[in-house]
């Protein structure tokens, strides 16, 4: 792929663009030989812009396509024409800049994958990102493993409800868990909680062995 640009030519924008719709995704071998027979101004200039894009890359006219050809405006010259009783009159002298880009078919198709790879390797950078956020996660599964003898960690029990249980002998969550409703029923009746043990603390206790990779 290969371009060339020609600034500041005595052009109008208007007409050259005319000529350059023309040869827009032509061969430039056919592109050049249509040019050649064309009386616009705009032909001959285009022509030699389009040579020089083929020149710069080393390629033959008949190997590349024209992939772009684009007319720009450049600044307007301003000249004035003496008219009757002193008068001036403007005369307004526009100007191109020309760029011509040339490629092969090959090329072509590279230049249109390109985006494609490029969406794929964001999506790739959003992989480690997600794969980032699930790490926390996992942290948290891990952070679950606590101590089975820490009473603290049923929902109401502080040290005073901890030093009652194990006056009655109850000193891990493992024992909460596998009591029956008579053991239930005994301790409702001494340390008066009132079916908290069966309708709370079972089921915290069942649920933190489950976490802690342990059978009730």
């Amino acid at each position: 792929m290969s371009t060339a640009t020609l600034k500041f030519i005595r052009l109008s924008p208007t007409k050259a663009r005319l000529i350059a719709r023309e040869v827009q995704g032509m061969n430039a071998e056919h592109a050049l030989a249509a040019l050649e027979f064309m009386p616009n101004k705009a032909a001959g200039i285009i022509s030699k812009v389009i040579a020089s894009a083929v020149a710069n890359g080393d390629y033959e006219p008949e190997e590349v396509t024209i992939l772009s050809c684009r007319v720009d405006k450049g600044p307007v010259l301003r000249r004035f024409r003496p008219r009757a009783r002193g008068s001036a009159s403007r005369i307004l002298k526009p100007t191109s800049h020309i760029f011509v880009e040339v490629g092969t078919v090959v090329e072509t198709k590279e230049k249109k994958a390109a985006p494609k790879k490029e969406a794929k390797k964001a999506e790739k950078k959003e992989a480690p990102a997600k794969e980032e956020k699930k790490a926390p996660a996992k942290k948290a599964a891990k952070a679950k493993a606590v101590d089975l003898n820490d009473l603290k960690l049923l929902s109401g029990v502080g040290p005073a409800m901890e030093k009652k249980l194990n006056a009655e002998g109850i000193t891990s969550i493992n024992q909460i868990a596998e009591m029956t409703k008579e053991q239930i029923a005994e301790l409702d009746a001494k340390i008066g909680i009132k079916g908290k043990i069966e309708d709370t603390w079972q089921n915290e206790a069942k649920e933190l062995i489950k976490n802690n990779g342990k059978e009730s």
